[in-house]
């Protein structure tokens, strides 16, 4: 069993930084043919952050284990708004640009009521389901590009303390083919390490006698999940906390729209048992109630007030703690 742990354990690094060369590959080639910056920003690096759910969930699905599918969707935005974000808040509360969270945030729920409606009446998720689900993802990226484009660019950081094209310009640009071989190599590594992430997670689960839904939930959410939580670190660090907020609704949008859409599009799946409460999917009662409360707690206050507070992630924090004792426990 040493062995699958220690694939399982590579699959995550090849994850996390096949899709840190995929980005940075894509961003410095969008850079090279003179793309707009904040259209790459909405798009390439948006969609790279969340290549690693992409890979895993389109994997498993196409292997036939579509519990993997689910709970990684469901189990990364838990993960991302109770863990990662909470994380931001809990030790640096910042305020937050109310105008530029509407948007993902309108779109996010909107989305997630639509797959619990699914989820719910139907218990299966087909492919028309899942062609919608792409269609509300083709939707806000046209928005979000068309909106990005139309505002005026910044010239300052979000300190105010120097002119960003300075600090591009410090920078001497990367040659052309080390990009092409790092977007390459990334994707490569993405591939591969969703491949030994599924395989040995599966493995993991079936010995330990743990559900892959559970599984799903917990260890490949919080792997795959892991370029949110290097962006939460990276901002905490810099002072930028509004920055991980927004980097999170994101994923949390695209985990729904794009790594549910392109998996059930894939290979239609059934909503997994698994645990079960008063006869009842346990991810009925628990699992997607939850996604919807975490969401909620972070966003409304920061729409209302603006701003992000340390209780907000001291809750989430323990509240994430519970999810992770009951998924494992009896």
């Amino acid at each position: 069993m040493i062995v699958p742990i220690l694939l399982f354990i590579v699959g995550f690094i090849c994850l996390i930084k096949g899709g840190d060369w995929f980005v940075d590959g894509a961003a410095g080639i969008a850079e090279k043919f003179r793309m707009p910056e904040i259209l790459v920003g909405a798009t390439v690096v948006s969609i790279g952050t969340t290549l690693p759910e992409v890979m895993v969930s389109a994997s498993s699905a196409l292997k036939g284990h579509g519990e993997i599918a689910y709970g990684n969707a469901i189990g990364s935005i838990i993960c991302n708004t109770a863990l990662i974000a909470a994380l931001t808040m809990a030790f640096r509360p910042s305020k937050v640009e109310r105008r530029s969270l509407v948007l993902p945030t309108f779109f996010f729920f909107t989305a997630a009521a639509f797959y619990c409606t699914v989820a719910y009446t139907a218990g299966y998720f087909s492919r028309v389901t899942g062609i919608l689900l792409l269609l509300v993802f083709a939707v806000y990226m046209v928005v979000s590009v068309k909106r990005a484009l139309s505002e005026p660019a910044e010239t300052k950081d979000p300190e105010g303390k120097g002119d960003a094209s300075e600090e591009k310009e410090a920078k001497a640009p990367a040659p052309l083919w080390k990009l092409l071989v790092m977007l390459v190599v990334g994707a490569a590594l993405i591939a591969v390490g969703a491949d030994l992430l599924v395989d040995n997670g599966t493995i993991i689960a079936e010995w330990i006698g743990v559900p892959e839904s559970v599984i799903a939930l917990t260890f490949v959410a919080l792997g795959t999940s892991l370029p949110e939580l290097v962006t939460a670190i990276t901002s905490l660090r810099k002072g930028l906390g509004a920055l991980s907020l927004g980097n999170v609704i994101g994923a949390n949008l695209f985990n729904l729209v794009l790594v549910s859409g392109l998996s059930c599009t894939l290979s239609p799946f059934a909503v997994p048992v698994g645990k079960t409460i008063a006869g009842m999917p346990a991810s009925f009662i628990i699992d997607i109630p939850l996604m919807f409360l975490v969401m909620a707690f972070v966003t409304i206050p920061a729409l209302i007030k603006g701003k992000l507070y340390r209780i907000q992630g001291i809750v989430l924090l323990i509240v994430y703690f519970a999810f992770c004792i009951f998924q494992f426990a009896g």
